[in-house]
């Protein structure tokens, strides 16, 4: 039973480190990334649909995301969707290829992607606080009801505590990570 709580609280962890991770990936540095363009979405055969899934997205340079459609009278549709999104985003048009130009950070728009970074990250380790807390009363239900005994709870509750410190650490690292990407110049 211990095992099986351990298994699902590392699962549950994981998958709260993995949507830090997704949303990590929205803030936007200096770099170009054809992440970037995952959330806009453009109309496409009636279907509101990702910009990947109207287009092929590559990189130019570090600077540069090229969308090229895969029909050619999807270009203004997927400029106009680009433009509107608030990725602060200001694409151009080049016969059928479409350059997304990274503009430069401001110093004080680092700050505020940092603040806003180091926010997700907090929310990330209460969701993993959270699972902890959840594991940990269920074992304490377990040993109330007398399905296991005390040392297996206090086992039980060591072992979760340690998966709790290792996705934290995880989690501190990628902020770590992240905020090393926007300072960059």
């Amino acid at each position: 039973m211990i095992s099986d709580i351990q298994k699902s609280t590392e699962n549950k962890m994981q998958r709260s480190v993995e949507v830090l991770g997704e949303n990590l990936a929205k803030v936007r540095t200096g770099r170009a990334h054809t992440g970037l363009l995952d959330q806009v979405e453009v109309e496409y055969w009636g279907n509101m649909v990702p910009v990947g899934q109207a287009a092929s997205l590559t990189l130019i340079d570090a600077r540069t995301i090229g969308v090229k459609p895969f029909e050619s009278n999807m270009a203004s549709k997927i400029e106009k969707a680009i433009r509107d999104s608030n990725l602060g985003l200001n694409p151009s048009s080049v016969g059928d290829l479409i350059r997304v130009p990274m503009p430069m950070l401001t110093e004080e728009r680092r700050k505020d992607l940092i603040k806003v970074v180091r926010g997700e990250a907090e929310d990330g380790r209460v969701s993993v606080r959270n699972v902890r807390r959840d594991a940990n009363d269920h074992i304490k239900k377990l040993l109330k009801d007398k399905e296991i005994s005390e040392d297996d709870a206090r086992r039980g509750e060591e072992a979760v505590q340690k998966l709790t410190d290792k996705f934290i650490a995880e989690i501190d690292k990628m902020l770590a990570s992240k905020e090393e990407d926007l300072m960059a110049i």
